[in-house]
């Protein structure tokens, strides 16, 4: 229980990286996309610039993968196996 804890923990310290990131690329982040999307319904996609479909699907998923392998790096170190 405790491991899912550190994993969960590091996923959300990343994801905060993670938003900070896009802010500073000025892409789309799903907070802002899903914002936008409640407002103005489907024609929200349409408005999506190449960088924001890349960030929202390759690189934001990538970076909150590598998450876990850090959790369980941490987990290891402290001793939790």
């Amino acid at each position: 229980m405790i491991k899912f804890y550190i994993d969960g923990i590091c996923i959300l310290l990343v994801a905060i990286f993670a938003n900070l990131l896009a802010s500073k690329l000025q892409v789309q982040s799903w907070y802002s996309f899903l914002t936008e999307w409640s407002e103005k319904g489907g024609s929200v996609w349409g408005q999506l610039l190449i960088r924001d479909w890349l960030w929202l699907f390759l690189a934001y998923p990538i970076i909150l993968g590598l998450a876990v392998p850090l959790g369980r790096t941490i987990s290891r170190l402290i001793g939790i196996s």
